[in-house]
């Protein structure tokens, strides 16, 4: 502002009374936006132009004289009435100094009645307003006690009646000392500190706040505080511990979305990978460059591709050397699209491709950036011997349990649209989060061995061998392929495991007597109290999760405060205007910026308190009635405002901008 001002305006000096620095704010802008006005009341009626203004008392003149003031100001006009009222009061200043006359009495006088005053009549008051004179009717105008109505509190502030009941002639309906029925009289609206016109919130208009439990549409839109401190809660830490990092995402969950983040977008430059019709940019998955062709009986590769219609990254599938025979094959995925489960991979479509040099098959599903199978988990290759794996450690029942009833899961929302799994294995089930698996590769076999024509029944039952196999091969940390005696496997498991979970995979590897079938609702059934304590652990992940959700949620609205001012300070050129964000309430804003992010120590250091900047952007945000004292840079000039008036002057800036804007968006 001290640069923009000419030499003679600019003010000489260091001025700190407050007065001064809203004088200075005053011939800037106009004094409703800059603050509330103060000083002499607001006059009543027209019988105040002969009152003298108080301001002329206390400090000899007013302010306000010349701003629509309607008392009085002439000292001289009312120096007599102001005597004569001075006069009656006990404590004036004007008041003359009290000097006796005489220690001692003065002779020839008494400090006794006179004679006359034992004779005199009693006194008897008269009624407001009756003449000097004789009254007509004697009687009637002598005061009388009994006549006169008792006071009743009237509780009514609705009613026009005057103040303490005086206009209360009739009999009272109600016990005024009844707190029901002088509720019901109060004014519903609650007052809101937050809200720009208290007058629109007027006893005829409904609630700001809406009612507990009810789901109501607020006036206007949500005033938002400062961090709302949603559960859970850690109950082992201090007040003194809160950290600056326990207002954004932990340094582990950030990490980990990071990562995957980096990992969705990862490519591979000068990549020698062909591009599809409707996918470009793939990326080799696998971590194996072993042509593995146990489990579907071609090799198989897995890359990540983006979609060239929709933009988004998909899993693709490759079979190698997969020649289509019968086109109702690749129908048959079709199915697999209408399973929505959380516990397998969406299948969206299947098509071949000559892209790579053969004929291969390729399916698109969902990509889960950094996923894991349960063998590289859970198993980890010896380097002697590429074809064994050993154990990183024994897994706990309580994973093996929550394995269990996710898988079963799965298995029942297959089973119930009259398909079977028919891949349910250690290296083609992933890990996508902590203890989260889905299975993968389910419609594979259902495309490559459609000519076999196996009956689903039979195929439903292979499913369940196929799901005891793979907890024993995790309960005793072995492949598949080395599985090749249950019994002692099972044996094996049992020293480790209770007998409840032995007892389950035996009756998953059990086949059942025919004409008798398994069906996964009586698996369920038998593991229910587990299934339970699954859904009790992904709700209280869900919980943490949502609490995580709800700190970033202060952060997109503190971001979207640090656009705007970023939009309108240091604003080059605006509306022609080349010193339009260092003019009006644009230049109180710039000062506002140097508040909050440019404050300095005594030796001239940055001050990077993170803290005091998320506490004035939330305070800007909600809009309180907190001042602050602006500086400009060479100390010439400050101003006294509250956190309110700045969010009003951010939001008449912005509104300029958002009208000079031709693309018609903003926030």
């Amino acid at each position: 502002m001290a640069e923009d001002c000419p030499s003679e305006t600019r003010p000489r000096g260091r001025h700190f009374l407050q007065h001064r620095y809203l004088t200075m704010a005053t011939s800037r802008f106009p004094p409703s936006d800059l603050r509330r006005q103060v000083g002499s009341p607001r006059p009543k009626g027209r019988e105040n132009r002969e009152t003298l203004c108080r301001n002329v008392l206390i400090y000899g003149h007013c302010r306000y004289e010349d701003q629509g003031c309607t008392f009085s100001h002439d000292l001289n006009k009312n120096n007599n009435g102001y005597q004569s009222d001075m006069s009656k009061k006990a404590l004036n200043v004007e008041s003359p100094s009290f000097t006796p006359a005489s220690i001692q009495p003065v002779a020839g006088k008494k400090a006794t009645f006179s004679t006359g005053a034992a004779s005199a009549p009693a006194f008897t008051p008269r009624l407001g307003g009756t003449p000097v004179g004789p009254p007509a009717d004697l009687e009637a105008a002598v005061f009388n006690p009994a006549a006169i109505r008792e006071f009743t509190p009237n509780f009514d502030v609705s009613s026009p009646a005057g103040a303490n009941g005086s206009a209360q002639d009739g009999a009272v309906s109600y016990d005024p000392f009844t707190m029901g029925a002088v509720g019901q009289s109060l004014p519903a609206t609650q007052y809101n500190p937050y809200a720009d016109e208290h007058n629109a919130l007027g006893a005829g208009g409904s609630s700001y706040f809406p009612p507990q439990g009810a789901f109501t549409t607020p006036l206007q839109p949500l005033q938002y505080h400062l961090y709302a401190p949603v559960g859970p809660h850690r109950d082992d830490l201090m007040p003194y511990h809160r950290m600056t990092h326990d207002f954004f995402l932990p340094e582990k969950l950030r990490e980990e979305l990071q990562k995957k983040a980096e990992a969705s977008l990862q490519i591979i430059p000068n990549s020698q990978l062909p591009q599809l019709d409707n996918y470009h940019s793939l990326v080799a998955l696998d971590t194996t460059h072993r042509k593995n062709a146990n489990i579907f009986g071609y090799p198989s590769w897995v890359y990540k591709a983006t979609s060239s219609k929709t933009g988004n990254l998909y899993c693709l599938r490759r079979l190698e050397g997969f020649r289509l025979t019968n086109e109702h094959a690749i129908r048959s995925v079709k199915e697999w699209r209408k399973i929505d489960n959380a516990n397998v991979v969406t299948i969206h479509d299947a098509f071949t491709a000559r892209a790579f040099g053969d004929s291969s098959l390729i399916f698109v599903q969902d990509y889960h950036p950094l996923a894991r199978t349960l063998a590289d988990v859970h198993l980890t290759p010896n380097s002697s011997h590429g074809t064994r794996f050993q154990p990183k450690g024994p897994i706990s029942e309580g994973v093996l349990w929550a394995y269990i009833s996710q898988i079963a899961n799965a298995v029942k929302a297959i089973h119930s649209i009259n398909l079977a799994a028919r891949c349910i294995d250690v290296s083609k089930i992933i890990l996508t989060d902590k203890n989260r698996i889905r299975l993968n590769a389910c419609s594979v076999l259902d495309v490559v061995q459609f000519d076999l024509r196996r009956p689903i029944q039979e195929l439903q039952q292979e499913d369940f061998m196929q799901f005891g196999r793979t907890m024993l091969c995790l309960a005793t940390s072995t492949l598949p392929v080395h599985l090749t005696n249950l019994n002692a496997s099972v044996e094996q498991m049992s020293r480790s495991y209770s007998a409840e979970l032995r007892d389950t995979i035996v009756w998953l590897l059990t086949p059942q007597q025919a004409p008798a079938q398994k069906t996964i609702d009586e698996f369920v059934r038998g593991i229910a109290g587990h299934i339970v304590t699954t859904l009790d652990e992904s709700q209280h992940r869900a919980d943490e999760l949502n609490t995580e959700l709800f700190r970033e949620l202060e952060n997109g609205r503190i971001a979207r405060l640090m656009l705007k001012l970023g939009a309108v300070n240091e604003r080059q050129e605006f509306d022609g205007d080349r010193s339009w964000s260092e003019n009006g309430e644009r230049y109180m804003l710039k000062l506002f910026r140097d508040y909050v992010f440019h404050q300095v120590d005594s030796n001239g250091n940055p001050v990077l308190d993170i803290g005091h900047m998320l506490r004035c952007l939330s305070r800007l945000d909600a809009g309180t009635d907190e001042r602050i004292c602006l500086t400009s840079r060479d100390e010439q000039t400050s101003f006294i405002v509250s956190y309110k008036e700045l969010k009003k002057q951010l939001g008449n800036a912005f509104g300029e901008l958002q009208k000079g804007s031709k693309q018609g968006r903003g926030f």
